[in-house]
């Protein structure tokens, strides 16, 4: 009887047993788990992954995506050791810790240990909450238990390692590795290990910018209880000790801010981006871009851009000297600024030039003073150099032989151009007339660079990308040919560096646009180009300000900082022509216009005075005229009737002319003849 009251109670209690583990079960497995994904830092990344530019999240935290792969395992190991050396076991409650804890805590009046596992960890950092009530740490157990159920120990262990506290706005491990030893948690020291383990236990009271002590004294603890593991001998946590902690925290990577912010303008819902920039170069150039503006007062900016024209990736994009709210205004990404272009344009127009039979660099062209209808150009300096190689012409800059150019090739086809090489110019008015080859247009760094690099890939339209992946359309149709483009870096790598910067044969053009608005230098070798631009980013004039002495030798340098040194330019195409102006086919020889048959001779005759359209008066019937250029005897006709003929003198007197509005008319020994009309009272 005894026994089968023993069978029956036991039976009993194995239900009841049953029942309240049923019930438990049911308890953890409707527990309602916070959100597992939680927001971290939006990464921009370069070519190598190297870290540019990162964000903080909603909250103004540091918060950098974490895995284990990337995480030193050796820290691991420390802090499971440390934290909770049965992680791997339990599940997710470790009742003899918690034992313990409560023990200690009854027996000595105070906390000595705690009970809490990585894993309920994880659940009050995943809900924010807190240990100090009781309801709190239930709901942290009841949490726990079902996170072990759901998620695998690595996923655990994740959480923590992304959502761990480490003092001020840090959150996770990436972004303590990051500010407080500057680099990322793949290879940490034991010292490093020891001190990530201290900190999130009092992050605020441990954190070794504000307290140093207490952050030396939290790590030799972690450290002393690693003696008598597997993971660190006595003598490597005696060398761990003595290692210097840093009092300050380093800053997080903040590259290439304009770019970055346009990264996450087009694409806000990536956590990455991987762009095509080289992440040391990006900071010599920002640097550079600093220095190079010492002494220029604080309204001049600066933008530098670098691209491997060989296949269309931007290495470095510096859009302003410093990404701040200055008199720089350092915000504005002045790669993407519509400015004039000045002279930067012309060896485009050259290069159309050869392509179309115009001129060849030995042509010779006049620099002389020309007016083309309403527009008479003059060149930068006043000056005119007479008749000149195409060659020279060029180099020089000069702007009467550029717009003689632009005239025969038509600015319709220049603008064509400029659009197939994937530029956006803007014509103020719409309509493009003969200024635009002088920068009477607007457009931006990145669009010149990328036609100096479709110059520089044998003529053929390379379109520039910054994101790594990204498609992009390029034209098919060459801007000019390979002899032509070759005749052009031909020419601009014969011009003279700046003082101090090497002869190395760099392709480069300097410009500067009306007004000392810009100045400009763009230039390429046989894999690179690069685009400067300094100027005030409200377009405000700055007296004095030449591309030649202030950007070219910025142009030079950053060359120096990309590679040791230039890689060659192309050898010619066998179809091209390197011959004297005496061996070019005689058209070749002297430019003459498409309409050069229509044209008057340079030496034909013209009436210099009375000018055209002008009103004179008259005295006691007498009209003075005056010749200009032809060859003598000179003819007067007014309205078709001789006045004086076969005279030598250049200037005449008619007489008897009556008032009204008279046609003039003179004609040389050769036939030539010229004429005005004007009004006689």
């Amino acid at each position: 009887m005894i026994r089968r009251h023993a069978l029956l109670i036991l039976a009993l209690g194995l239900l009841i047993t049953a029942i309240a583990r049923d019930q438990f079960d049911a308890w953890v497995d409707a527990t309602e788990l916070p959100h597992l994904a939680s927001e971290t830092s939006v990464e921009v990344l370069d070519r190598n992954g190297t870290l540019l530019r990162a964000y903080t999240v909603a909250d103004g935290r540091w918060r950098l995506n974490s895995t284990l792969e990337s995480t030193d395992p050796d820290y691991i190991k420390m802090l499971v050791a440390y934290e909770d050396k049965r992680f791997y076991n339990h599940a997710g409650v470790d009742l003899t810790a918690m034992l313990r804890a409560s023990y200690q805590a009854l027996t000595q009046g105070k906390i000595v240990s705690g009970g809490s596992t990585l894993t309920m960890q994880a659940a009050r950092l995943l809900e924010e909450g807190s240990t100090g009530k009781w309801s709190g740490k239930l709901r942290q157990i009841r949490v726990a238990l079902a996170l072990e159920r759901r998620l695998t120990k690595a996923e655990i262990l994740m959480i923590y390692l992304n959502h761990a506290p480490f003092g001020g706005n840090i959150e996770g491990v990436r972004a303590a590795t990051r500010a407080y030893f500057g680099k990322e948690p793949r290879r940490l020291t034991p010292a490093q290990a020891a001190l990530l383990v201290a900190l999130p236990q009092a992050p605020e009271a441990r954190r070794p910018d504000r307290h140093i002590k207490a952050a030396y004294a939290a790590r030799a603890r972690v450290l002393a209880r690693m003696v008598g593991t597997d993971i660190l001998d006595l003598d490597t946590v005696d060398g761990a000790k003595s290692e210097p902690i840093a009092a300050q925290k380093y800053s997080f990577p903040s590259l290439a801010p304009h770019i970055s912010d346009r990264a996450l303008a087009e694409a806000p819902l990536n956590t990455t981006h991987h762009l095509t920039l080289d992440a040391t170069l990006q900071r010599q150039l920002e640097t550079l871009a600093k220095t190079s503006l010492r002494g220029r007062g604080n309204q001049i900016n600066i933008a530098i851009m670098v691209a491997d024209h060989t296949n269309g990736e931007i290495l470095a994009s510096i859009g302003s000297s410093a990404y701040r709210a200055d008199g720089r205004l350092g915000f504005v990404d002045m790669t993407g600024a519509l400015r004039s272009p000045g002279s930067t344009l012309k060896p485009l127009i050259y290069g159309m030039a050869f392509d179309q039979g115009l001129a060849h660099p030995e042509t010779l062209i006049d620099d002389n003073p020309t007016a083309f209808g309403a527009y008479v150009p003059q060149n930068f300096d006043g000056k005119f150099r007479g008749t000149l190689r195409v060659r020279r012409a060029l180099q020089m800059s000069l702007n009467i032989p550029v717009i003689k150019l632009t005239q025969a090739l038509g600015p319709a086809n220049l603008m064509s151009s400029l659009r197939r090489a994937g530029m956006d110019p803007v014509v103020p008015g719409g309509k493009a007339g003969l200024a635009i080859a002088l920068g009477g247009l607007g457009v931006t760094l990145s669009d010149m660079t990328q036609l100096y690099a479709s110059l520089a890939n044998e003529g053929k339209p390379r379109a520039l990308r910054w994101r790594i992946g990204s498609n992009t359309r390029e034209n098919a149709r060459n801007l000019i040919s390979p002899m032509a483009a070759w005749h052009v870096a031909d020419i601009l790598s014969g011009l003279t560096p700046p003082p101090n910067a090497p002869r190395n044969r760099l392709a480069y053009k300097t410009g500067t646009s009306y007004g000392h608005r810009d100045a400009w230098a763009l230039g390429f070798d046989g894999q690179h180009v690069v685009g400067v631009w300094l100027g005030r980013a409200d377009g405000t004039p700055v007296p004095g300000a030449f591309g030649g002495d202030l950007a070219a030798p910025v142009l030079f340098e950053v060359f120096s900082r990309i590679k040791p040194e230039l890689t060659p330019l192309r050898t010619p195409p066998p179809e091209t022509l390197t011959v004297s102006n005496a061996e070019l086919p005689q058209p070749l020889r002297q430019f003459r216009g498409r309409n050069a048959l229509f044209e008057k001779p340079k030496d034909a005759p013209s009436v210099a005075f009375p000018p055209d359209g002008a009103s004179v008066e008259l005295a006691d019937g007498f009209l003075v005229v005056k010749v200009r250029d032809g060859v003598a005897p000179f003819t007067w006709l007014a309205n078709g009737k001789p006045f004086e003929v076969a005279t030598f003198d250049r200037q005449s007197v008619l007489q008897q002319v009556g008032a009204g509005f008279l046609t003039l008319s003179v004609i040389d020994a050769k036939g030539r003849s010229a004429r005005v009309n004007i009004s006689l009272h």
